[in-house]
């Protein structure tokens, strides 16, 4: 996992947000931590957003130390923590794009801060992929040259056969033209 290290920090006099890590780049089927932290004063309510060039889809929104109403889509694929971070698991390419999260305290005042996640396929399958079919290839080839050694060893032993009993006829007609003289 690559980690960008530039911080971002919103104060604010209601609501103040901390973003630590805001891109993040991933592989299929991690765990994925979308960490922030904030500080305002009472209970907020805080929101986690997806968007991607599909639009806008809701993830999860809950007030600390309740219970958090998770959407749909990602029902036993992310967890909250009380600082308002998530965490996603397994995540796919399909979860590539910007999070968004909002802190609104009790009074209105709100803050809200981007992660963006980029997650790419695992490089080294398809490279195994690779790496054994060329394997297979060149068991392919080292079998074909081996039939292709025997056949070439069978035919010259057969040529030579022939030859020899060419030969012996040759030799037997000429043995024979002599005899009837």
């Amino acid at each position: 996992m690559c980690h960008n290290l530039t911080h971002t920090h919103t104060p604010c006099q209601g609501v103040s947000l901390y973003i630590p890590q805001p891109a993040i780049n991933a592989t299929v089927e991690e765990d994925i931590l979308l960490s922030v932290d904030y500080s305002c004063h009472g209970i907020p309510t805080i929101e986690w957003k997806y968007t991607s060039s599909w639009g806008v889809q809701k993830i999860v929104e809950w007030k600390p130390g309740t219970q958090a109403n998770i959407s749909q889509s990602h029902k036993d694929r992310v967890c909250t923590f009380d600082n308002g971070s998530i965490q996603l698991f397994s995540v796919g390419v399909r979860d590539s794009g910007s999070y968004i999260v909002t802190v609104t305290e009790r009074l209105g005042s709100s803050r809200f801060g981007t992660i963006v996640l980029h997650v790419s396929e695992i490089l080294y399958e398809d490279l195994h992929f690779v790496a054994v079919f060329l394997a297979f290839l060149v068991a392919v080839a080292a079998l074909l040259i081996s039939l292709m050694w025997v056949c070439n060893k069978c035919a010259y032993k057969f040529q030579r056969k022939r030859r020899h009993k060419l030969k012996e006829s040759t030799t037997e007609e000429i043995e024979l033209q002599d005899v009837e003289c």
